[in-house]
């Protein structure tokens, strides 16, 4: 199980890369970022929550076809960036 989490948080951190590029659209990445019942099964319910309010903003990023001082798309990757990170150290651990 720990190598499938792994691998989820690594494909995870791919399709990041891949939105911050342009090569993935936000609509996919959104559609991937909900399905991820096993680290929801796995983490503390708060992370659930947080990743899933992160995602709700990034949907509506999605909207704007620039940056919004409201919704930048940038800072909402890299909060996700910061979140993948964080779920990684405390599956570590």
């Amino acid at each position: 199980m720990e190598t499938q989490l792994n691998q989820t948080l690594d494909q995870l951190h791919h399709a990041l890369e891949q939105l911050r590029d342009g090569s993935l659209q936000t609509r996919d990445f959104c559609q991937r970022a909900r399905d991820q019942e096993l680290l929801f099964k796995v983490l503390p319910e708060r992370y659930q929550t947080v990743w899933l309010d992160l995602i709700d903003r990034m949907e509506s990023s999605a909207l704007f076809t620039e940056e919004s001082c409201s919704f930048s798309q940038t800072e909402l990757i890299d909060s996700l960036s910061i979140w993948l990170d964080k779920a990684q150290r405390l599956l570590q651990a």
